[in-house]
């Protein structure tokens, strides 16, 4: 099993039955691909659609339909179509249930970095800041370190932030942590690490709670 099925599969387990959930460019679209039985989600893209659904089949996509990141999307029965305007008004005006961004960093605190990075080309901050802000209930999914090995998940971020303490859920292919007000809670771990192996890869502290870490199946 891939990353992006990895934690498409887990994340999509994270919300209610009837949630307006956006999904950001990237690993969070994987989740619209594995949504369990039961459960209806509507999803926004920024961009202006309610009711995407998974990606195309090859050949079966659309140029004039895509996601806020260019990518082809399928519309499900009863979706639509707005302007901008009107997105940004459902998302600034906290009508968004649920966001699922991606990360360059995170810490212990919450605080979302995943915009630019000094120095390099920055091809536009997107909708970042006001889903971090707007939504309801803010995920991240990362990889839990990045291509030379060093974590993503710190203590403090060292980037510019895209907001501050709004990240509730942190999710990778190693596991699930909660953000709360005492710290950063190891909630789950994937049936193929351990907790030692998440610590020494988390440069953040985790705590344990009394109710331990669940070992999850459907990673």
């Amino acid at each position: 099993m891939d990353l992006r099925e990895k934690v498409g599969r887990r994340g999509a387990r994270l919300f209610k039955d009837g949630m307006l959930v956006n999904l950001g460019i990237g690993m969070p679209t994987a989740l619209a691909d594995y949504i369990p039985e039961g459960i209806q989600l509507n999803f926004q893209t920024e961009n202006g659609a309610i009711g995407f659904g998974p990606a195309p089949e090859e050949g079966y996509d659309n140029p004039y339909l895509t996601n806020a990141g260019g990518s082809p999307l399928t519309i499900l029965p009863g979706g639509c179509y707005f302007d901008s305007a009107t997105s940004f008004a459902l998302i600034r005006g906290g009508h968004v249930d649920a966001t699922v961004l991606g990360v360059l960093e995170v810490d212990e605190k919450g605080n979302l970095a995943n915009y630019m990075v000094p120095g390099k080309l920055v091809p536009g901050m997107g909708g970042a800041m006001d889903l971090a802000i707007g939504a309801k209930m803010v995920v991240v999914v990362t990889e839990h370190c990045d291509k030379t090995g060093n974590p993503k998940i710190l203590k403090r971020c060292k980037l510019p932030l895209t907001a501050k303490e709004s990240v509730h859920w942190i999710l990778s292919e190693l596991a699930l942590m909660e953000v709360t007000k005492e710290g950063l809670v190891l909630r789950e771990i994937a049936p193929d690490t351990t907790i030692e192996e998440v610590r020494s890869k988390t440069e953040a502290d985790l705590i344990i709670s009394a109710d331990g870490v669940e070992t999850v199946k459907y990673y």
